[in-house]
């Protein structure tokens, strides 16, 4: 239980994070004992000082979180002007449920398919991964409504990663990253359910690339002066 608070926390931050960015604002240069460090692929990202991950050959991956941005629904359903294409407590349920599944899937398949053995167990060669795909925003969701099978928008949504990389044995904190990314905008026009699912997918196998590179980038800097 305190792990997922530990988590959930960090999730919060990064909200925090993010927002602090689209103001300008500077993120913090220390995060939980981590020093922030350059990143080609995320927006911030931190890392415990003499960090090494050369030694590491499994993962352990943990369920992804998955989090709508704070009142997206009701300022979602306040701009409606029918009460048919209102989203309800039970599509947002849905929704993070199915995307947790999906997200910790393909983040599982990225890491093995590197090849990283994917195990249960902690050890010495074995990181933990914890993931969230937090403060998600739908656009166009895919209200079932009367004679009405989808919706326009320039983008899908936007949503914020946060990968966090964990000692297993110790569950010493290693590494952060954060990064926002706006949904779908490579497709402008129809949006249903069918195209969002497809968009955050998209997405979420994107992120995953860009940790399994930012980790390979790691090995080969750890022990280095």
């Amino acid at each position: 239980m305190q792990l997922r608070r530990n988590l959930a926390t960090a999730i919060v931050a990064c909200g925090l994070i993010a927002g602090t960015a689209a103001l300008a604002a500077p993120p913090p240069v220390e995060w939980d004992g981590m020093q922030r460090v350059s990143s080609k692929r995320f927006d911030h990202a931190y890392l415990a000082p003499g960090a090494d991950f050369r030694g590491y050959t499994k993962v352990i991956i943990e369920p992804t979180e998955v989090a709508f941005r704070k009142n997206w629904r009701r300022d979602y359903n306040s701009s409606s002007s029918s009460l048919a294409g209102r989203v309800s407590e039970r599509d947002i349920q849905e929704a993070v449920t199915k995307g947790a599944s999906v997200s910790t899937q393909i983040i599982s398949d990225a890491w093995r398919k590197a090849g990283y053995a994917v195990v249960a167990s902690p050890g010495e060669d074995t990181l933990k991964i914890r993931t969230g795909v937090v403060n998600v925003s739908v656009n166009a969701p895919d209200v079932n409504m009367p004679g009405r099978s989808y919706s326009f928008a320039d983008e899908a949504g936007q949503a914020t990663f946060v990968v966090e990389l964990r000692d297993s044995l110790t569950n010493a904190l290693l590494g952060r990253a954060v990064d926002t990314n706006l949904v779908g905008d490579n497709t402008v026009g129809r949006r249903n359910s069918v195209t969002n699912r497809g968009d955050f997918r998209d997405v979420v196998e994107r992120w995953a690339e860009d940790s399994l590179r930012a980790m390979s980038e790691l090995k080969s800097l750890s022990g280095t002066p």
